[in-house]
């Protein structure tokens, strides 16, 4: 691979590309109109520990190390479907281990705490015993320390990614976007960029995940839907918030992928019933299932989820030619990528109407049924090329982007990119795709699960003998329940907007990755902009964008950006690089506009202090 070196990141910011660009816009006006009418694996501390190379310790002093707790826990956990524990298996039992981490000249003792804590409803009735790991660290000026709850998405996966990815003390270090001559024995190492300096941090595996499971009659299935998945997610918090003593520490949520929506109806659920929060985070964002008509069609398995199709292409395009450009397949060679991005978002809106005469064959090309409602059509390459010069795109990148086949198939002849990460690429004739036909998965599934099988006995202190951590749930995404608020998949701006009701102080910071074709940031921000339509709703949100994937953290230059950028949020500052609701571009014209779910705001609720 031949990294695009002219693309800078974001050192600017996205405000920074905004000057200059009056010329550039009515030259978009005028060629946009040109041209034709034409998933996871599972592993067992026992079996895999042997197969992982030696990982760096965290440093850990005699005292500390004294008090050190680990805990064998006898529990044969089970994630399927039909499987709960008895109320005698259930168990809040954990390891307790003591720890430095050092930055720069920061230094921060902090405990970690791995187990179970037991969910319970409005009755007192177990629900779920849900495995979590919690890194805190002691107060000071005794002001409470703020708490984060941290979580994947899928629907399916454990939080091991952000876990061993993100902000915890220790990560493991992947040479992003590359795969190295290690690959699949990535290093545990201190994290520099942890946020253990900031807040706490509690990450949680929703049952059928990790080590969580069902207690009967509940069982593991029942918790496989939107609704109860945040259901039970709540009665989580509100468990670690009551047996930690932690109800007057600010309280955060941090969601990634499908972690987002959740995050958005979880907001909403804690406030509903008087857990206030001081902030969100939405990493890698779909907040609304119709408009990614890929996702769509997928979940309804039926042509119905077709509705927003223009809205997709047009939404997939900027992060699309982010990628083409990281190939050097973009000319003359972008010298921003903030800059780069608002040029394509420009083309994209202008040329819209164009779009949507091919939009509904790209959307099932990339389903890989590009015939199922007749004969697909495509811009002629008359048309492409009349694009070339408003894009910057060469005719290839255009090509691939519009035909019958998949674009990561297509960008580049005989190479399949990544759709979590588009910088990630694998030649077509590596063994490797024969499982797993995303390289950007292969590039860190294997790594992750390896490193797993060392930490969680040797730095976490725990073991579980006669269970397997289920990093991913491969059979809850195939039965999951999308349904929400009525309708067949979640849209939840809705929920977003009812928790900004209820607490209007409440803070949102999204974070994008420009190179993410999983979820990609200029259909992130036509989502948020929908809150621009609700008459004298002024919220806090920023929307921060960064070089990198679906996991941005893994990247060596936006993971301290991001570490940058977060603790600015939690100071409640504002954080200069990011875009405010107001400077967002406006909605699709045909998206619904926001408006609160119904029933779902207590009418005797009062907002947060």
């Amino acid at each position: 691979m031949k990294p695009d070196r002219s693309c800078t990141g974001n050192s600017y910011g996205r405000h920074g590309r905004l000057a200059g660009l009056g010329a550039l816009t009515l030259g978009l006006m005028v060629l946009a109109g040109c041209g034709g009418g034409d998933s996871g694996s599972s592993t067992s501390a026992a079996n895999l520990k042997q197969a992982a190379n030696a990982q760096a310790s965290p440093a850990q002093d005699a005292k500390s190390a004294s008090a050190n707790q680990p805990y064998v826990d006898p529990v044969a956990y089970s994630m399927n479907a039909g499987d709960g524990l008895t109320a005698s298996q259930v168990s809040e039992k954990a390891a307790i281990m003591h720890y430095q981490w050092k930055s720069g000249g920061t230094t921060v003792n902090y405990t970690t705490t791995t187990g179970h804590l037991t969910a319970m409803d409005s009755k007192g009735n177990a629900e779920a015993s849900m495995s979590y790991v919690a890194y805190t660290a002691p107060g000071t000026n005794g002001a409470p320390r703020p708490v984060t709850f941290v979580y994947n998405g899928g629907p399916g996966s454990s939080s091991i990614w952000l876990r061993l990815g993100s902000f915890a003390p220790t990560r493991v270090a992947t040479p992003d976007p590359l795969f190295g001559n290690n690959w699949p024995n990535y290093p545990l190492v201190d994290n520099k960029e942890s946020l253990i300096d900031t807040t706490d941090l509690v990450f949680i595996d929703p049952p059928g995940t990790g080590l969580s499971e069902a207690v009967l009659p509940n069982t593991n299935s029942v918790y496989w839907g939107s609704d109860p998945d945040v259901n039970i997610m709540r009665d989580f918090i509100e468990r670690y918030v009551a047996v930690n003593n932690r109800s007057k520490s600010p309280l955060y949520l941090y969601g990634e992928s499908y972690g987002t929506p959740r995050t958005d109806m979880l907001a909403l659920a804690l406030e509903s019933a008087g857990v206030h929060l001081t902030g969100i985070t939405l990493q890698s964002a779909i907040l609304n299932y119709f408009a990614d008509a890929t996702e769509a069609v997928a979940i309804t398995q039926s042509t119905e989820g077709l509705l927003l199709e223009t809205d997709t292409v047009a939404g997939y395009l900027p992060g699309y030619a982010e990628v083409a450009a990281y190939y050097n397949q973009a000319s003359p060679a972008p010298i921003n990528q903030g800059l780069y991005a608002l040029q394509m978002e420009l083309f994209a809106t202008l040329a819209y109407n164009q779009l949507q005469q091919y939009s509904q064959a790209w959307v099932l090309s990339q389903l890989g049924i590009p015939d199922a409602l007749g004969t697909p059509v495509f811009p002629s390459n008359a048309t492409l090329q009349s694009w070339t010069w408003p894009t910057s795109l060469t005719l290839q990148a255009l090509q691939g982007y519009f035909n019958a086949n998949p674009y990561s198939a297509s960008l580049l002849p005989g190479t399949t990119i990544g759709r979590y990460d588009g910088r990630v690429s694998l030649p077509n004739s590596d063994p490797r795709l024969q499982s797993d036909g995303d390289p950007s998965d292969i590039l860190i599934s294997q790594p992750f699960t390896n490193a797993l099988a060392t930490q969680l006995p040797d730095y976490l202190g725990y073991t579980a003998p006669n269970a397997t951590y289920v990093p991913l749930n491969d059979n809850i995404i195939g039965v999951w329940d999308f349904t929400h608020d009525g309708q067949p998949m979640p849209d939840t701006i809705p929920d977003l907007l009812g928790a900004l009701q209820l607490n209007p102080r409440l803070a949102v910071f999204s974070e994008n990755g420009y190179h993410d074709l999983a979820t990609p940031f200029f259909s992130t921000e036509k989502q948020l902009a929908r809150l621009q339509t609700v008459p004298g709703l002024n919220p806090k949100i920023q929307v921060g964008f960064f070089q990198g994937g679906h996991m941005i953290y893994l990247d060596d230059v936006a993971r301290p950006q991001m570490k940058s950028d977060l603790k600015t949020f939690y100071a409640n500052r504002r954080i200069p690089t990011a875009l405010t609701l107001r400077e967002l571009p406006p909605p699709w014209q045909d998206e619904n506009a926001a408006s609160v779910p119904t029933g779902s705001i207590p009418t005797t609720q009062a907002a947060a202090p």
